[in-house]
């Protein structure tokens, strides 16, 4: 399971608990009880620690045919719990299903030494999460290429049944030496023809990350490939300017938002930040509250997207952009 948010509503109140602090977030570097760094397990050698979250560990691992993964393990404290096995044992399953260039590769799953473990793709780069923080707003040439690798892995997913439920810069890896983007973590993924009765999720529950899940998940039913779109477009949102698009200092003020608020016009995110008319409606209708009022699929939006950032500034504006631009990365 991923880190997130989950929310219950009944009886006029709004509970709302975060499995790591708001914004969710995988810590690095951090010292973990449970560090499993110099043990074989399986034929992997853990290498180092890179990562843990509320659910999961990770290592980076050698394998003699396998070479450098990433070596996931379920915490230890999760072993006995039904559903946090399920959800492990579904990201991996889903994982498999989704052959793509730019979704990280499963190698495969299994239980050894009484830990529940995955290995994936080891990819080069960092989390998206982490560049853009130290460097948004993006260049639009970025943005655009960005948008569009994550919109087609999305694409493929959907194509193969599975809605991802949880996409954020925290679930892709960017290198920006080859500008490659690939999605990861299907750990709170859906079928699209899951049935009530098999759902992990209780009703009146909803899984994610606030500051990127649509409005429509908030009830807690289930969802549509459209939430995905409109994750993306706030991903979008957020490279391009540095922001987001509600201004929500805790969870409760988030979700509230969320109900109540439309999102703030991409070209008012920033004083003096202006990409145009174009741009801004692609991003707004991704983000539109109501489902069908966005593309008729992801890639539609992330091609859509695309393409507008690619049609040049204006000379006149193109100075301005590159200061105003520069201004928000000192």
């Amino acid at each position: 399971m991923s880190a997130g948010c989950y929310c219950k509503i009944g009886r006029g109140r709004i509970l709302i608990h975060c499995l790591l602090p708001f914004p969710a977030t995988i810590r690095f570097g951090a010292v973990s009880k449970e560090n499993l760094v110099g043990r074989t397990i399986a034929g992997y050698t853990l290498k180092t620690l890179v990562g843990e979250g509320g659910t999961s560990v990770v290592y980076r691992a050698e394998h003699p045919a396998n070479g450098q993964v990433a070596f996931k393990v379920l915490r230890d404290k999760l072993r006995l719990e039904k559903t946090a096995v399920a959800r492990f044992n579904r990201e991996a399953e889903f994982g498999k299903r989704v052959i793509h260039p730019n979704v990280i590769r499963t190698i495969e799953t299994g239980v050894a030494d009484g830990l529940h473990y995955l290995v994936i793709e080891w990819a080069p780069g960092e989390l998206l999460e982490r560049y853009a923080k130290e460097h948004a707003p993006l260049p639009r040439e970025e943005v655009a290429r960005i948008i569009l690798s994550i919109g087609e892995a999305v694409k493929a997913a959907h194509d193969s049944g599975i809605i991802h439920r949880d996409l954020k810069p925290d679930n892709a890896m960017y290198d920006p030496v080859s500008g490659a983007t690939k999605l990861l973590d299907f750990g709170i993924a859906a079928a699209t023809d899951t049935r009530q009765d098999e759902r992990l999720t209780r009703a009146g529950y909803f899984v994610g990350t606030l500051m990127y899940v649509a409005p429509e998940a908030l009830s807690g039913e289930l969802v549509t490939p459209a939430a995905d779109q409109y994750s993306l477009a706030t991903i979008a949102y957020f490279l391009l300017t540095g922001a987001l698009p509600y201004l929500a200092k805790s969870p409760r003020e988030m979700f509230t938002q969320l109900l109540s608020q439309p999102p703030i016009a991409l070209n008012k995110a920033r004083p003096n930040l202006d990409f145009g008319s174009h741009v801004e409606s692609v991003v707004m209708k991704g983000l539109s509250r109501q489902p069908g009022d966005r593309y008729p699929d992801i890639l539609s939006f992330a091609t859509e997207l695309h393409n507008a950032l690619l049609v040049a500034v204006p000379p006149e504006d193109a100075g301005l952009f590159s200061k105003v631009r520069g201004l928000f990365r000192r």
